[in-house]
């Protein structure tokens, strides 16, 4: 796959899923980088400067929500993709809604990579 130019920041703390969110974004042409918690997450978002963020909300040490709130209060916003395997969720996604309304929110189980990369992809607006 040709190169996108674009950089996705996935912050993940679990290599089950991060491995293949890696694997699938770098085929999909994003240059990708990676952060196992919100902490490191915060900081990669600031020195990196992503076209767009896949989130996990829950992490230890900063959870994803918190790290957008984060961000969004340094004055960085990134589009933002929420993943979680919480399948009741109303009440993270109503948080999550206050801090990035741009945001998408996603139930890991309920879709395939594919298409993760494929939202991504509609939020930066490529085709």
């Amino acid at each position: 796959m040709p190169k996108i130019n674009k950089k996705v920041l996935i912050v993940e703390d679990e290599s089950s899923s991060f491995v293949p969110l890696q694997n699938v974004f770098s085929d999909a042409g994003f240059d990708v980088i990676l952060a196992k918690d919100g902490e490191e997450g915060f900081a990669a978002a600031k020195k990196e400067n992503p076209d767009i963020m896949i989130l996990d909300i829950l992490m230890p040490k900063v959870d994803g929500i918190e790290m957008a709130k984060k961000l969004k209060e340094s004055g960085i916003s990134i589009p933002t993709i929420f993943l979680t395997n919480v399948k009741d969720a109303t009440h993270i996604a109503d948080a999550m809604e206050s801090y990035r309304p741009d945001s998408d929110y996603i139930i890991k189980s309920d879709i395939s990579l594919e298409d993760i990369v494929k939202r991504a992809k509609t939020k930066l607006g490529i085709n």
